[in-house]
C-alpha cells in the first residue's frame, strides 16, 4: 500500500507494507534491556483465592498484570516532565506522531575517560538537513543492545553542547539507542535533557526524547519517515513504537 505524504510543500511516497521497527520488546526476563538498576520486569496472571488468570493453568482467559519501569524496561518516549518539578505529560504534550527524520551514525570518541557524542560529530552528520526528528545510532552497532544490562556501566552520552546544536537546529524529537541523553552518574545535572528542552528559557514543551531504541543494520543512514507511537500513558514517559518509512521517492 503506497501513501503519498506532503510535508513543507514537497510530496513523498512510502510503502505502507514495509514498516521499519526501531522499538525494543518487553519481555519477562532478565534477558530484557535493563537500566538504572531495576529488576527485570514481570508479566504474571492474576491470581485470586487459588484461581490462576492463565489458560495453562485451567481457567477460560489469559489476564496478566504487568510490571515494568518506562525508562528502565524498554524503549520509551519521555517529555519536559521527566525533569520538571511541574508535572507534564508526554500524553498530552506529543500531539502530532508523523516526522521527515534523519538517521545517523555515530561512533562516540573518548573524552576523559568517558565515551561521548560531541556537537562535532553531529554537525558532520546531519549537515544543512532540516528535520523534526533526528535518530542517533551509535557504533559499535550489535544485536548485544536488545539485551544490555547498562546499570553501573557509564554507557556514551551526549555532551551539553550536541544537545544545545540539535535544539537551536530545531529538532524536536530526539531518537537515540542508549539508556540516556545524558551521563549514567552526574549528581543530577541533566546537562543534555536540560538543554534540549531548553528549560532555562522558552521550554519546548512538545519536544520528545527517545531511548532505548535499536537501529538494525540494514537500515542505512539517510531521510525517513517516522511514525512516533506511544501508549496513552498519563506520565512523563511511556513505552514507545518508533516505526520507520523509506521514502520511495527521495
Amino acid at each position: 500500500m503506497i501513501a503519498t505524504i506532503e510535508t513543507n510543500s514537497k510530496k513523498y511516497k512510502i510503502d505502507l507494507t514495509k514498516p521499519l521497527d526501531l522499538s525494543i520488546p518487553l519481555i519477562a526476563s532478565k534477558k530484557n534491556v535493563n537500566a538504572w538498576y531495576l529488576d527485570e520486569p514481570k508479566i504474571e496472571p492474576v491470581q485470586d483465592k487459588g484461581w490462576i488468570a492463565s489458560v495453562k493453568e485451567g481457567a477460560s482467559i489469559n489476564f496478566n498484570n504487568i510490571f515494568f519501569n518506562p525508562h528502565g524496561h524498554g524503549t520509551h518516549t519521555e517529555c519536559i516532565g521527566h525533569i520538571t518539578e511541574k508535572v507534564h505529560s508526554v500524553n498530552k504534550n506529543l500531539k502530532q506522531f508523523f516526522f521527515l527524520a534523519e538517521v545517523v551514525t555515530v561512533a562516540p570518541e573518548k573524552l576523559d575517560g568517558d565515551f561521548v557524542i560531541s556537537k562535532k560529530q553531529l554537525q558532520f552528520a546531519i549537515g544543512n538537513k532540516k528535520r523534526k526528528a533526528i535518530i542517533i545510532r551509535t557504533l559499535p552497532n550489535t544485536k548485544e543492545k536488545l539485551s544490555a544490562q547498562y546499570s553501573h556501566t557509564n554507557p556514551p552520552y551526549l555532551l551539553e553542547a550536541a544537545a544545545i546544536y540539535l535544539k537551536d537546529k530545531g529538532i524536536e524529537h530526539l531518537l537515540i539507542d542508549l539508556p540516556s541523553v545524558d551521563k549514567e552518574k552526574d549528581e543530577g545535572k541533566l546537562l543534555a535533557h536540560n538543554a534540549f528542552w531548553n528549560t532555562k528559557g522558552k521550554k519546548r514543551v512538545n519536544a520528545t526524547i527517545t531511548e532505548l531504541i535499536f537501529v538494525p543494520n540494514t537500515v542505512n543512514d539517510g531521510t525517513y519517515f517516522l511514525n512516533l507511537q506511544i501508549a496513552p500513558f498519563e506520565n512523563d514517559a511511556s513505552p514507545s513504537k518508533p516505526i520507520l518509512y523509506a521514502l520511495l521517492n527521495d
